[in-house]
């Protein structure tokens, strides 16, 4: 027996209404989440992370600190005349980390990606561009290897690939799939990646990046949003503009964040796109923390200023735009803000309270993460969430995974790899971070998408074409009292991490055209719309998601193309 739920046609979040059936089960706070050590140490620190659609993450570091705690296979060994420490070394400086089998494996790396930038490109490639010494230009590009593959899949590099050293800059895709790339020390405009032209070694000037540069250089990662009008939104320091880069025009010149104390590194703070509502008209970012004006040279004769506080919030689709500040239960430097697949939290984890980005820059951890709620009211936002004991401080990171956990990694404050007689050693290890929605008292309310397989191959769909999903929740089978649920489908782009910036993060929320009941144990069908345009959802790999109320389900990978 089918039981139509919804008409059709709501454009809002709250999208279906089911009358979940449960033994006196509601949603449980899950006591701030938990931490779980996956690996005590990879033999990499992870200073930039990418979750590919295989369901695998690339973690690289840097090539110029000397040797990593894991080999090379087979006796292979790294030969780089141009290498400033170790010019012969047999150890990886990148792994490939399984999720499903919580192992990892070696990766092969040639020249140095210390402080790079990286996209997914729309074929689910991982592009990762410039580094430093003989890796400022270069491109290295690495797929989501086949499970039987592995001998053989591994990084490919393009020496000179780009127009400009990029070092510290920022990446972000294009609706046409190109990667828009920006910024990084002493560079002072943008290109494309990849270019119509190989040969092409044009740059294109934005001045905006000199007007926000101070002594510390506070102006580097940029952050970089796609709006959804098309246009780049760019943060620096303390202020932002919207640029047309077809025209490589300023449409809007955002007012200075209130306080005018520096938000990106080195005195780094942490930016998000908000998540958009379906067939959005409005768009929000939110930039939290970073150091006061002055705090990294502060750190040289040994004193670390207390981190920022505040976050600002401001509707950048608004003609005339401001910023609303908020402020976060504690302080923060090198923080990373990360969508959850609900969307209606943002995570906040790693980084210090006090100091900034570099070596021995930083001297408190900040060990607890945070939610932010976007929705809720004012001086209601934020919530304090359980500790880990490791301290993941400068050139740690964080992604999304497609159970829901956040996989965490990295923090290496020291110029090499040092394990002993200092306060913060360098981590090896990766943990998992898994939100109170994953609590086990909510298991009853969690969806599960049974069609299309969760772990199957992706499915391919088309801007504005609809996709059937068909779900369960176990509370709506037992049929002792109904309870109220909430039904929402989300679509996460996994981002490219590093430097307390999640580069392409997205979320949106996806139009519901029509629901049913298929029968009375707690299966249900939805048809939802892929987004209309490629300006709201760039080509490529997304994680979709069934949301009860505040739960949701283990994604599925979709590519939109």
């Amino acid at each position: 027996m089918k039981l139509e739920l919804l008409r059709n046609g709501i454009h809002h979040p709250v999208l279906l209404v089911l009358l979940l059936a449960s033994a006196g089960v509601s949603p449980a706070s899950g006591a701030g989440g938990r931490w779980d050590v996956l690996q005590r140490s990879i033999g990499v620190s992870a200073m930039h992370m990418q979750l590919l659609h295989n369901d695998r993450v690339i973690i690289f570091d840097r090539t110029d600190f000397g040797q990593s705690n894991l080999s090379l296979p087979d006796g292979r060994c790294r030969h780089n005349p141009q290498e400033r420490v170790l010019p012969v070394d047999c150890t990886a400086h990148s792994a490939e980390y399984d999720v499903a089998s919580n192992t990892f494996r070696p990766l092969f790396v040639f020249t140095d990606t210390w402080c790079s930038s990286g996209t997914v490109a729309p074929d689910g490639t991982l592009v990762q561009t410039g580094g430093w010494n003989d890796g400022y230009r270069n491109v290295r590009q690495m797929p989501a290897c086949a499970w039987d593959d592995d001998a053989t899949c591994d990084w490919d590099e393009t020496q000179d690939a780009l127009a400009a050293n990029r070092w510290y800059a920022t990446n972000q895709i294009l609706p046409d799939g190109r990667a828009f790339i920006v910024g990084g020390r002493r560079q002072f405009n943008y290109e494309f990646y990849p270019k119509a032209d190989p040969s092409d070694t044009s740059v294109i000037s934005l001045p905006f990046l000199i007007q926000t540069k101070d002594p510390e250089e506070n102006n580097l990662y940029p952050f970089v949003h796609l709006n959804i009008d098309g246009n780049l939104f760019i943060f620096a320091k303390n202020r932002a503009i919207l640029l047309d880069y077809k025209k490589n025009k300023i449409v809007r010149t955002y007012p200075v964040l209130a306080g005018g104390d520096p938000r990106n590194y080195p005195s780094s703070g942490s930016s998000v796109l908000l998540p958009l509502k379906s067939s959005p008209t409005e768009a929000e970012v939110l930039v939290c923390g970073g150091a006061p004006a002055g705090s990294y040279n502060s750190t040289k004769d040994g004193t670390y200023v207390s981190a920022l506080v505040t976050c600002g919030r401001i509707k950048i689709t608004d003609p005339t735009p401001s910023w609303v500040i908020e402020t976060m239960p504690s302080p923060r430097v090198m923080g990373d803000m990360i969508l959850l697949p609900n969307g209606a939290d943002v995570v906040i984890i790693n980084g210090a309270m006090d100091g900034t980005a570099g070596w021995e820059a930083a001297n408190t951890p900040a060990y607890a993460p945070l939610i932010y709620r976007p929705d809720h009211s004012p001086g209601d936002r934020f919530e304090e969430q359980s500790s880990t004991d490791i301290a993941r401080m400068y050139h740690s990171s964080a992604v999304l995974l497609r159970d829901g956990r956040l996989l965490v990694g990295g923090s290496n404050p020291h110029v090499y790899y040092n394990f002993s007689n200092v306060q913060y050693p360098t981590e090896l290890s990766l943990e998992a971070y898994s939100p109170a929605y994953l609590d086990t008292s909510n298991d009853a309310l969690r969806p599960t998408i049974v069609d299309p397989s969760p772990t199957g191959t992706p499915v391919s769909v088309t801007y504005g074409a609809p996709l059937t999903l068909r779900f369960a929740v176990p509370a709506a089978s037992t049929r002792v009292r109904p309870v109220a649920g909430v039904v929402s489908v989300t679509m996460v782009a996994p981002s490219f991490t590093t430097h307390s910036f999640a580069m392409n993060q997205r979320l949106l929320f996806l139009d519901v055209v029509k629901t049913a009941a298929l029968a009375l144990d707690g299966t249900y069908q939805a048809s939802v719309l892929m987004p209309a345009t490629a300006a709201l959802a760039p080509p490529g790999y997304y994680m979709v998601f069934v949301v009860n109320g505040n739960i949701p389900s283990e994604g599925i990978w979709v590519h939109i193309q």
